[in-house]
């Protein structure tokens, strides 16, 4: 089922109720069970005690995969965005005036959302890991509903362009060929990693500190990157609303 036009609208807010949730993880800290930690142990742990690694190297290999995950979420939404401009990608409102088919968009129709989900499942190793659980399976559930949802509106918009680029290239797996021919595009760099300065923000500081091995640390950083991309996404200039 595809989102509203309510949930596109206030989609950022939604996904920061996501991220509460799964940070603060309610039924274990009122239920019966144990007291929370963090999926980054516990996922740590569990290698360990399966005998796969020792624990020291567990936890190295859990870290690295986690900062790559959230390096390649921040570089893939930077690419994204700077192809199809802060203001559209940032936007409470559908904009289709053509199809774009320059840079990652002629691998995967929307490196978007795969780029945010890669980054949130590298943040999820620093929720309780029940929360992560949960946090993971409802920005997949809603991710999959924006899409559908941008998807009816293209195709409404832009008619039998949309449908054969639809074709041609997959929805969230990368094609390793690019399945259309680039456009005269001409990426808008700066601007868009100033517009996307939470992912990479958050991706730096992670690669640097995640190292301490300091979970509230990190959760600092993840407040501190939010905040700035608040002011940040203040100051973004409002692209015209689309004629209905």
């Amino acid at each position: 089922m595809k989102a509203t036009p309510f949930e596109f609208r206030f989609r950022v807010w939604i996904v920061v109720a996501f991220y509460l949730l799964g940070f603060w993880a309610p039924w274990t800290r009122y239920g019966a069970v144990a007291p929370p930690t963090t999926a980054w142990l516990a996922l740590s742990t569990t290698l360990a005690r399966w005998g796969w690694l020792p624990l020291d190297n567990a936890t190295i290999l859990v870290t690295s995969l986690a900062i790559l995950l959230t390096l390649a979420g921040a570089a893939l939404r930077i690419w994204g965005t700077a192809y199809l401009g802060s203001s559209i990608v940032h936007s409470s409102s559908m904009h289709g005036n053509q199809v774009m088919v320059s840079g990652p968009y002629r691998y995967v129709r929307n490196p978007l959302y795969l780029g945010t989900w890669l980054f949130a499942i590298g943040v999820s190793i620093l929720m309780p890991p029940t929360g992560a659980l949960f946090f993971l399976v409802v920005m997949a559930l809603f991710y999959i509903r924006l899409i559908l949802g941008e998807e009816a509106f293209l195709g409404s918009r832009l008619g039998a362009p949309y449908q054969e680029y639809r074709q041609r290239v997959p929805r969230l797996f990368p094609s390793p060929r690019a399945g259309v021919p680039a456009s005269a595009a001409h990426p808008h760099w700066f601007e868009s990693a100033y517009s996307e300065i939470f992912a990479a923000g958050f991706a730096v500081c992670y690669a640097v500190l995640a190292w301490h091995y300091d979970p509230r640390l990190l959760m600092r950083c993840l407040l501190i990157c939010f905040g700035l991309s608040l002011v940040a996404r203040a100051l973004l200039p409002q692209p015209p609303a689309s004629a209905g």
